[in-house]
């Protein structure tokens, strides 16, 4: 966007750029579930969840996720919560699921970052998706920020209606979708927990009821 007036570098990114930020959760059908809009372009993502009221009620168990289920071919095993899926910028917390971090990864670690992956590409996807469809993001915006908000907003809710209406029909979602690499910020809420449930699915995705065959080629 263009910079707002009376901003300073608030809004001036990492990329040398000037952004407010949209953060989002989607889910597997290339939806918005749950936006946060206008944070700073120089704030971290963690700080900016942390912050967002989406952030809290995440944190505060205020969000009425739906109780655990087992693993698909996993009916003995342990029942695993349902999780949001962060990268490495964000810390493990209540229903916040991040990859192990990439120093001394075994192959066990190494098999549940690449199917980490996997699920996170389905929101860079979604962002693609977003940006090519809606021709004002092919540009820098030039309004107020409050108004800039609006407009970002408003785009958000024609996503999901398109998405709903024509289902996945139209050319942007060839948007190829890569991952950027972002440093680490730990936050220790809800880590433990959290951090056996990583443990657990990491064998779980090396196991025969839960490995897909291509996983063996990407690590």
């Amino acid at each position: 966007m263009i910079q707002p007036e009376h901003s300073g570098s608030s809004y001036f990114n990492y990329k040398k750029f000037f952004s407010c930020v949209l953060m989002a959760w989607t889910d597997a059908d290339y939806k918005f579930v749950y936006i946060d809009v206008g944070s700073y372009g120089t704030a971290s993502d963690s700080e900016i969840l942390k912050r967002s009221e989406m952030g809290k009620r995440l944190s505060e168990n205020r969000l009425y996720i739906l109780s655990g289920r087992h693993l698909p071919n996993d009916d003995v095993g342990d029942v695993i919560p349902f999780s949001v899926v962060g990268d490495e910028a964000f810390g493990l917390g209540n229903h916040l699921l991040r990859p192990h971090a990439k120093r001394n990864l075994n192959y066990t670690k190494r098999i549940f970052n690449y199917r980490h992956t996997r699920a996170r590409r389905l929101v860079e996807c979604t962002f693609g998706i977003l940006a090519n469809k809606w021709r004002i993001f092919h540009r820098p915006i030039d309004v107020n920020i409050t108004f800039c908000v609006r407009i970002i907003k408003a785009c958000c809710v024609l996503h999901n209606y398109v998405r709903i209406k024509d289902g996945l029909n139209f050319t942007e979602t060839l948007y190829s979708c890569p991952m950027d690499n972002l440093t680490i910020n730990e936050n220790n809420r809800g880590k433990n927990n959290m951090n056996n449930v990583r443990q657990y699915m990491s064998s779980y995705f090396i196991s025969p009821g839960g490995a897909i065959p291509c996983q063996y080629n990407k690590v």
